[in-house]
């Protein structure tokens, strides 16, 4: 069964009609012409072409520039004769996937095809991904196809009109600041400041003069009166992460502000009036946390007027090639990458982690195979995924493989320095010696501080 359609434009008849047969047996439809001009007709036809340089007429390298213009993207393996190396890179930098060099052997022609059909089944599916993330399964940039996501969808559709507060529940990194900025983003009052403010960062000393602002001379330090966040939230959203770590004294201010839309700054009695939208995210039980008293009741069920439970990752694992896609778009320019598409057996590799830190611990492990891919595409080898902490009592039952004292960081950069050094700051050998790419050896030393330096402190612009 035929399982591809190639056409082959070579003006020499017989070495035509035998890679023509070749193809054939090899299980592929071959189609030839004699020149250019005969192959423009039919290049839209064909899921892969093969030209030679040197023709009749139209060169093989206006033969590649007209394909272009065309918009046909069928990819092309051009054919040079010995010693025209430099008419194949011409080649290449216009677009063309591979070349040959004559003579080759057959098996040698088989070998490239099949590779760039390869690449090219796998650009095809990562495009069907691309437009199918985009056409069903995003939500501004909130990803997902699953049941629970898109039940999430809907939900912000539904609430984001309203000014109704909402509260968000899940796990670190499963994406609640994003649900939040979209509620937001359609809501009446996305003209307006969105104002994130992150409980767990602000000290409890510190927090209700943040929230709620202060005037001059309210405490020590305090030389000029200055706004808190609901002020500056005006008319807008205020997103309060990490709900659960508010401070009782807090909570009691932040009940009247859902309540009544009132407050009065730290060291004022004027009460002030703010028109604001509330939206709170916590990953812990706050249920837990009412029965223990650490949370107020009457604040609990002010904020879960709407809830979201958003899952973690490994309950969803039917949105990781949507998600592993989009990261490799958003960031595989922005980081310089050769790698542009991701396999089949490297979303299987995704497929077999747990994801504890969830979304952003896969948008970290996507970007880190950027940066060290070592192809166009992302394979099981490039995707590096940290391992999963130990406990110390089961690290404490197992024998160490380093030194006493040693950690692997020091050991890896006890490694680079001693390649570098044998390789006399040549990085190109040393990546070798160690099995990593040039790339890769350039990130770690990146890593060290070391990216301009070789072993020894010395400036390494050997390549």
């Amino acid at each position: 069964m035929s399982v591809g359609r190639i056409l082959v434009v070579e003006d020499e008849d017989k070495l035509r009609r035998v890679i023509d047969l070749h193809l054939e047996s090899a299980g592929f439809e071959a189609d030839g012409a004699a020149s250019a001009e005969q192959a423009m007709p039919r290049a839209g036809l064909a899921d892969l072409i093969i030209t030679d340089l040197r023709l009749p007429g139209m060169s093989g390298i206006e033969f590649i520039q007209q394909l272009k213009a065309r918009g046909i993207e069928a990819p092309v393996i051009v054919v040079t004769a010995h010693g025209s190396v430099e008419a194949a890179v011409e080649a290449m930098k216009l677009g063309a996937a591979d070349f040959l060099q004559k003579p080759f052997s057959l098996d040698h022609l088989t070998t490239v095809v099949q590779k760039v059909m390869a690449v090219q089944s796998l650009r095809a599916e990562n495009q069907r991904l691309r437009e199918e993330l985009d056409e069903r399964y995003q939500f501004d940039n909130i990803i997902g196809r699953s049941s629970a996501m898109r039940e999430i969808f809907h939900t912000v559709e539904r609430v984001a009109p309203t000014r109704a507060t909402v509260l968000l529940a899940g796990e670190s990194g499963v994406g609640k600041d994003m649900i939040a900025r979209a509620i937001h983003q359609h809501s009446p009052r996305k003209n307006h400041a969105f104002v994130k403010i992150n409980c767990t960062a602000l000290p409890e000393n510190l927090m209700e003069s943040e929230l709620f602002g202060y005037e001059k001379g309210a405490f020590t330090g305090a030389t000029a009166s200055k706004p808190g966040k609901f002020e500056q939230a005006d008319g807008g959203t205020a997103f309060l992460d990490e709900i659960g770590d508010v401070p009782g004294n807090v909570q009691v201010k932040l009940l009247r502000i859902l309540q009544e839309r009132q407050f009065e700054r730290l060291g004022s009695n004027v009460t002030r009036n703010v028109d604001v939208r509330v939206i709170a995210a916590t990953n812990a039980d706050l249920r837990a946390a009412l029965e223990e008293g650490r949370f107020r009741e009457d604040l609990y069920y002010r904020l879960n007027v709407v809830p979201i439970n958003i899952p973690p990752l490994r309950e969803r694992k039917e949105d990781i090639p949507f998600l592993a896609m989009h990261f490799v778009n958003k960031l595989s320019n922005d980081l310089g990458s050769i790698a542009k598409a991701i396999s089949p057996a490297a979303l299987d590799r995704l497929f077999e982690h747990s994801w504890p830190g969830n979304v952003r611990e896969l948008e970290n492990t996507i970007e880190r195979s950027l940066v060290l891919a070592s192809g166009e595409v992302l394979q099981p080898a490039d995707i590096r995924i940290e391992a999963p902490r130990q406990s110390a009592a089961l690290a404490s039952q197992q024998t160490p493989l380093l030194p006493e004292g040693e950690t692997l960081e020091h050991w890896e950069q006890m490694m680079i320095r001693e390649a570098l050094r044998r390789a006399n700051g040549n990085k190109s050998q040393a990546a070798r010696m160690l099995g990593l790419t040039r790339n890769a050896l350039r990130y770690r030393l990146s890593q060290m501080g070391l990216e301009g330096e070789s072993s020894n402190g010395d400036p390494a612009e050997r390549s």
